[in-house]
């Protein structure tokens, strides 16, 4: 394929695919998706984990069988739009902008909470905001480079609190009462942990810049996914190990409050790097990945077409960079972190209903999953929606209808601005 002026540039391998993809998954929700969980379902929070990595899974398979059809920007949004219709693309690519841009906010918020003062917290984070949106919009390998950096150290760091629980023999409090709500909590923990495996949402995204997008992001989706999961069971039941339920579940900082039960303190400034790293990196890979989302509906005239400039040097989609950039540093500046894993889930879990459902219409020659999965993934998705906060559920509706909203006026304004794109 050759790169035309208003194309980005393929420039990634297997292993820079991967990398981004554990970047947006292995972040702050690691770091801070416990408590929550474990406020919903106590003990059962490992069965909530469990839970997630499955719909995650069928998630991944849809979407892994949609990118390899359609190489292109936009993920599911263009996924929608050719198998279902305009309205069922539009529907998802907001979702997945109003649910990554409050991560992109919760990410930068958990990055400020762990190196500076309560007082420094919003400035520093919009900070972060900013440097990361600089080094998006000079080229992605520059990305894939950082990336790769965070993930190691993360990935260390993660070993040193593993290793703290196995070595530290912690005593583990009794389960009090109260602490979880039976299978309506493991399945509200579910929701707000899947918020930690959506990440791989940003390989698909990027299938115009992945060198052999049909082999490369299928394989790179399903590795990462599967990392993934082995380092949030074993760092899950570590800190449910040395905490017990009670104290996770009333835990701020939970991964630094193990190492300190287990007698580890010298390790609790590694924790605090490590958990600044991880918010850094998931928040470079998301910014980037909405970016793309913003590329590709200003491309169909779903958002501003200004969205859709690529720059003539970098090959990036630097108004969609700027654009994602302010509007994270509002949120930062307006919202707090409480909140933000909810209503980011409910957006995020949306967008891969309508994944599975655009999967399910591919014919035999793009078929790599049978149809079965996805009808469940369907399901799944749903289902956690449903089991999340009302609080998030009610602000996720609420935005909904302001995109909605949009799109109707803009149609009625212009009739023949929005047309369906063409297929790939």
């Amino acid at each position: 394929m050759t790169t035309g002026s208003g194309s980005l540039a393929r420039r990634l391998t297997l292993g820079d695919a991967v990398v981004i993809g554990l970047g947006s998954m292995i972040g702050a929700g690691i770091f801070a998706a416990f408590a929550p969980a474990a406020a919903a379902a106590g003990a059962g929070l490992l069965v909530g984990l469990a839970l997630a990595a499955v719909v995650a899974y069928l998630n991944a398979t849809a979407s892994a069988q949609l990118a390899a059809q359609y190489p292109t920007s936009g993920g599911t949004y263009v996924y929608g739009r050719e198998r279902l219709g305009p309205w069922p693309g539009f529907l998802a690519g907001w979702a997945f902008m109003i649910g990554k841009t409050a991560s992109c906010a919760a990410m930068a918020l958990t990055f400020a909470a762990y190196v500076v003062p309560p007082g420094w917290q919003k400035p520093v984070a919009v900070a972060a905001v900013a440097g990361l949106a600089a080094v998006n919009y000079v080229g992605v390998t520059r990305t894939a480079r950082l990336a790769r950096v965070i993930v190691t150290v993360v990935l260390s760091v993660l070993a040193v609190v593993v290793a703290a629980g196995v070595l530290g023999g912690s005593a583990v409090p009794p389960a009090p009462d109260g602490v979880g709500s039976g299978w309506y909590g493991v399945l509200q923990s579910a929701g707000l942990l899947f918020f930690a495996f959506a990440g791989y949402a940003r390989i698909a995204t990027m299938g115009e810049e992945v060198t052999d997008p049909a082999r490369i992001i299928p394989r790179a989706m399903l590795t990462a996914l599967g990392i993934t999961l082995a380092v949030y069971a074993v760092v899950g039941a570590t800190v449910l190990g040395v905490l017990g339920p009670e104290r996770l579940a009333a835990s701020s900082a939970p991964l630094v409050q193990t190492v300190q039960a287990a007698g580890w303190s010298w390790a609790t400034p590694v924790v605090r790097v490590g958990a600044a790293a991880a918010s850094l990196g998931a928040l470079l890979a998301l910014i980037a990945g909405v970016g793309r989302t913003a590329l590709a509906m200003g491309r169909n005239h779903d958002l501003p077409a200004w969205l859709a400039a690529v720059h003539p040097r970098y090959r990036v989609p630097h108004h969609a960079e700027v654009a994602v950039a302010v509007a994270v540093s509002a949120l930062v500046i307006a919202v707090d972190l409480p909140g933000a894993i909810g209503f980011s889930s409910f957006g995020v879990l949306l967008y891969y209903a309508v994944a599975n459902a655009a999967a399910y219409t591919q014919t035999a020659p793009h078929r790599r999953y049978p149809r079965w999965l996805q009808v469940t993934g369907v399901a799944g998705c749903l289902a956690l929606v449903a089991t999340l906060p009302w609080q998030s559920i009610a602000a996720g509706i609420a935005v909904l209808g302001v995109g909605v909203g949009y799109r109707l006026l803009r149609r009625r304004a212009r009739p023949g601005a929005i047309t369906p794109s063409p297929t790939t």
